[in-house]
């Protein structure tokens, strides 16, 4: 496995991806250290604050653990980076933004058998004296060594780790990781019911919208794009005025203006008129019922990825 000069690592287990360095707010500082201090950062941010991070448009997205991203440029505390797993039309590389140098690691050449992707809500990283260090998200991949009794020897930011045997799948590549269709999808996202929305999430610490649905289905080996706008224009088309032709699994798109603005939200159809999805900030993970609802007037297009 080679690294491009430029090429870096996320180094702590969930990063977020800023707007700008002057985006961050004295109250996100325990945000931007490493190791981070996700839950008492996130314990910290009353409704209002949280809803700044929407509203001041603050955060971008995140990166989780071992997550290669493109270093553009270092100004002071932050690189300006580019995020090659996350597609968006923002920047055909990746998605861009900035993050404190703090939480990301200069990649280094190393020999791995493919890679390890984390299969559990959290998982539990040890060193190599089995040793409990960082916790993990869904979704965390690593390049892997070897397999060894219970344990996947990985390789981190941190130098070899284990990882449980029992809380990852392996694979030759990160696109041939063994796909699951969309209805997979939908249940996997039911085991995060009550998980508080967070913007830009994209951990099972908490996910936006869009960040739900993008996790759902790289949970089950798709990749589809970043942001809700971006995942209206792709996929399958099916005719939106024609609700018995809808699957588990599509996913269901709301604009503005009754649906005829701009795609500003995203959610999962799990059947019989209900809408899987991560709402809002001060609300979570949910069930609703879309007929009666403050979306049904919204819905804009109909679209199926997992084929």
């Amino acid at each position: 496995m080679v690294n491009s000069a430029n090429s870096w690592h996320c180094a702590v287990s969930v990063a977020s991806v800023w707007t700008s360095p002057e985006s961050a707010r004295d109250i996100d500082e325990l945000g931007l250290t490493n190791p981070v201090q996700l839950n008492k950062w996130l314990e910290k941010l009353s409704y209002e604050p949280r809803l700044d991070l929407c509203d001041g448009n603050r955060i971008q997205t995140q990166l989780l653990y071992g997550e290669p991203v493109l270093v553009e440029e270092i100004v002071g505390d932050w690189a300006k980076i580019i995020a090659v797993w996350q597609p968006s039309k923002k920047d055909e590389r990746g998605y861009p933004g900035w993050v404190p140098l703090a939480q990301l690691k200069k990649a280094e050449p190393i020999h791995a058998e493919g890679f390890a992707k984390v299969t559990v809500d959290k998982a539990q990283v040890l060193d190599a004296k089995e040793i409990p260090t960082i916790v993990v998200p869904l979704n965390t991949i690593l390049p892997y060594i070897k397999v060894e009794g219970d344990y996947i020897h990985v390789s981190t930011p941190h130098g070899e780790a284990l990882l449980l045997n029992s809380n990852v799948i392996i694979s030759e590549s990160i696109h041939q990781f063994e796909k699951h269709s969309s209805e997979a999808a939908v249940e996997k996202g039911l085991e995060f019911l009550d998980l508080p929305y967070f913007w830009g999430g994209m951990s099972s610490y908490g996910y936006d919208c869009s960040g739900f649905t993008y996790n759902m289905f790289f949970a089950c080996g798709h990749s589809i794009p970043r942001d809700a706008g971006d995942q209206a224009k792709s996929g399958i088309e099916i005719p939106m005025e024609q609700e018995e032709l809808w699957k588990k699994g599509d996913l269901l798109f709301f604009a503005n203006d009754n649906g005829k603005g701009n795609v500003r939200h995203v959610g999962f159809y799990y059947g019989e008129g209900l809408l899987l999805h991560s709402p809002k900030t001060g609300k979570s993970v949910e069930l609703l019922k879309l007929i009666g609802s403050y979306l049904e007037k919204d819905l804009c297009g109909v679209r199926r990825y997992g084929e």
